[in-house]
């Protein structure tokens, strides 16, 4: 399978989107290494090449940098995990703008309040960054905990969502 890749120029720096030829985001982050974003996406998933081209998805970027952050919602995605990451990712989607949870709320929200560990390891393996918004979950004291992108652009997106 042959995938799409586009680098667009955000407020948080570069940001690449990798699509598959349905459209759905196969993974995404603030980089422009290709190849480190085709290796965030599963083997099963994982695409032969990978041509430079318009990718879809490049419009709600767009739409949530200029303040729509509903813009990412209906993008689809494509993602291959177990039943609980499976279950996580899509709840990550469910989380609203301008109120994130903690990893224990989100453990909770998941029926799983004690696998805070499992549900956190949900978060860094999410490929697809900003449409399946992992960057909404936070530590149980409130500190912003790790993001595979940098801790900066975490607190930049948390902030351009609560500020809206």
């Amino acid at each position: 399978m042959t995938a799409l890749t586009q680098t667009l120029d955000t407020p948080d720096g570069e940001f690449t989107i990798i699509a598959d030829a349905d459209g759905a985001v196969l993974a995404s982050g603030w980089t422009d290494d290709v190849p480190a974003l085709v290796e965030r996406i599963h083997p099963s998933l994982r695409p032969s090449a990978v041509e430079e081209g318009e990718v879809d998805a490049a419009a709600a970027v767009r739409g949530y940098y200029a303040g729509d952050l509903a813009a990412i919602d209906a993008v689809p995605v494509r993602q291959h995990g177990t039943a609980l990451q499976d279950e996580g990712w899509a709840a990550l989607r469910e989380i609203e703008p301008g109120r994130p949870l903690s990893y224990t709320e989100f453990a909770a929200a998941l029926a799983r309040p004690q696998a805070v560990r499992a549900v956190a390891s949900v978060c860094a393996r999410n490929a697809p960054a900003l449409f399946v918004p992992c960057h909404r979950v936070l530590r149980g004291d409130g500190s912003l905990g790790g993001f595979a992108w940098g801790v900066e652009v975490k607190r930049r997106l948390l902030a351009r969502e609560s500020a809206a």
